[in-house]
C-alpha cells in the first residue's frame, strides 16, 4: 500500500474520522509488526513481551492518546516505535524493581562504539537519552528513531526535518556521547 493512501488515512483520522484508524491499522500493521520486532531483538533473550504484544500495546497507546496530527508514514512510525520504547521502559523499570540489579540487557554493539559483546542497561540507555535531550534535543530524536524506532537515515531525516547528512553528523555524535555516559554509569556502578 502507499504512502500517499497511509496520509491520506491519517488525515481523515485527524479530522475526526475513526473509522480511519480501523482502516489505517491493517495497512501498517507489518511495519509495527517489524518496529517491534526490531526493539525486542536487542532485549534479553528471555524477554517476556513478544513482537504482537508489543505492536498492540503501542496501538492502544495510540488509541488512547486520541487523535494526534501525523505528518506522514515515516512520522506515525516513529511516535509508534517512541510509545514501544516507553512500553520497553516501563517494563525495565518494573523488572528492575521487582529484582535489583536485574535490569533489562539490550545490546548496543551496533551503536555504541568499542562495546564489542557488552550490553547495557535500558533503563541506564533512557536515563542517558534524557540526559542528551536536556543538551541536544535533535541528537537524542535520531537515536530514538534509528535506534528504537528502526528507521533509515533518509526516513528519520523526514521526520526530523533535516537532510540526511545532519542526521549521519547527529546519529554519529550521540553514539559517542552515550557510549561515554554509559561507560561512566558502568564504572560508577562498580
Amino acid at each position: 500500500m502507499s504512502s500517499s493512501r497511509v496520509t491520506e488515512l491519517l488525515v481523515r483520522w485527524k479530522e475526526g474520522d475513526q473509522q480511519a484508524l480501523n482502516d489505517l491499522l491493517p495497512i501498517v500493521y507489518p511495519d509495527l509488526r517489524r518496529i517491534a520486532h526490531q526493539q525486542l531483538r536487542k532485549e534479553r533473550p528471555e524477554h517476556t513481551l513478544q513482537s504482537t504484544a508489543l505492536a498492540h500495546e503501542a496501538y492502544l497507546r495510540l488509541e488512547k492518546q486520541g487523535i494526534v496530527q501525523f505528518e506522514n508514514r515515516s512520522h506515525f512510525l516513529a511516535i509508534c516505535a517512541q510509545l514501544m520504547r516507553q512500553v520497553l521502559i516501563e517494563h525495565a523499570r518494573g523488572r528492575g524493581a521487582a529484582k535489583r540489579d536485574g535490569g533489562v540487557k539490550l545490546a548496543l554493539d551496533d551503536i555504541v562504539l568499542a562495546a564489542k559483546n557488552r550490553g547495557t542497561d535500558l533503563v541506564a540507555l533512557d536515563d542517558a537519552l534524557e540526559q542528551l535531550a536536556k543538551l541536544d534535543a535533535q541528537q537524542a530524536r535520531v537515536v530514538e528513531l534509528r535506534f528504537f524506532g528502526g528507521l533509515s537515515v533518509e526516513e528519520t531525516a523526514d521526520v526530523v526535518g533535516v537532510s540526511p547528512a545532519t542526521v549521519k553528523r547527529n546519529w554519529a555524535a550521540a553514539r559517542i556521547w552515550l557510549h561515554r555516559q554509559l561507560n561512566r554509569k558502568n564504572r560508577d556502578d562498580t
